[in-house]
């Protein structure tokens, strides 16, 4: 199983290919992740998404999104978001991220083309796979990928090429005009990632509505607004699904009894958590473990 290893502040730990050279290139499988759903997350990287096949839901501060069979999307520095699938429905992708530093070879050009689009032009970029450009950014996805896997003397030069080359495709396809958006947070945006900071903190222990909005110093009912508005679900689904995806590492990777586990990721009553876990997985989390365990 792939899962997104989540700081206590909701930022991603980014694992990059190098530790000298900071960017990562990945192929992912949605049906890898647990419950085929990534956790909500933001990092300072940039992060290009490639569909090779099959379909996926994606969520960027709130706006949602139905990504398909040839679409790129881009997401800005410093953003929340997650995917997950649609109606179970596989997706084979590629994840490109790039540090931002990665782009300053030349001041100059760091200040007219990436600079603007880093801090105030847009959330997000998506190239439909009808596009006129659709062709070039997946022929460009694909020799990274070849690149990346054949890994030869000095193709981090390579890589660093194709970087530039998506990134001028993005500058291209990001209208300035139409979208750009206030360089300033929208604070409900900080205030959520709070929120999922908190929970991510303290997922172990007993935790109350009013601790989640506490959080956030926001009354329940805006924690409530805030997380159907970003996250489409409650603050204590959110919760619950948080300690459910822990569970299921756990039933993988450790030897632990199904009690000590329900009792980690602070389920007091193992009945409730073994309801929970079949009414979410379809399975009880003893069936989970023997067809998931690693061997």
């Amino acid at each position: 199983m792939i899962d997104i290893e989540i700081m206590q502040d909701a930022s991603e730990i980014i694992h990059y290919d190098s530790p000298e050279i900071s960017f990562a290139v990945q192929e992912r499988s949605l049906s890898n992740y647990t419950d085929m759903r990534a956790l909500c997350h933001w990092h300072d990287d940039l992060e290009l998404l490639y569909i090779f096949d099959g379909e996926m839901n994606y969520e960027v501060n709130g706006q949602k999104y139905l990504l398909t069979k040839g679409d790129t999307i881009f997401i800005n520095s410093r953003k929340l978001h997650y995917g997950y699938d649609n109606n179970r429905r596989e997706c084979e992708f590629m994840v490109v991220l790039i540090h931002p530093e990665l782009l300053k070879a030349s001041n100059y050009m760091y200040r007219r083309y990436v600079h603007p689009i880093l801090n105030y032009a847009t959330d997000i970029v998506i190239v439909d796979h009808a596009g006129p450009d659709a062709g070039k950014f997946s022929a460009l996805f694909h020799k990274i990928l070849e690149c990346h896997r054949l890994a030869e003397s000095s193709h981090e030069f390579q890589l660093l090429g194709y970087f530039y080359e998506l990134w001028s495709l993005i500058y291209q396809n990001c209208n300035m005009e139409e979208n750009v958006i206030s360089s300033l947070e929208d604070p409900d945006i900080q205030i959520q990632k709070q929120m999922v900071s908190y929970i991510y903190q303290h997922y172990q222990d007993h935790i109350t509505l009013e601790d989640i909005a506490a959080a956030g110093v926001v009354s329940r009912s805006k924690c409530c607004r805030i997380f159907q508005k970003y996250l489409s679900q409650s603050p204590i689904s959110f919760l619950n699904n948080y300690r459910m995806e822990i569970s299921c590492n756990l039933l993988c990777d450790t030897a632990f009894s199904i009690t000590q586990i329900a009792t980690s990721c602070g389920f007091n009553h193992l009945s409730y958590y073994s309801k929970m876990f079949l009414q979410r997985y379809g399975c009880t989390p003893n069936g989970y473990r023997k067809a998931h365990q690693k061997r």
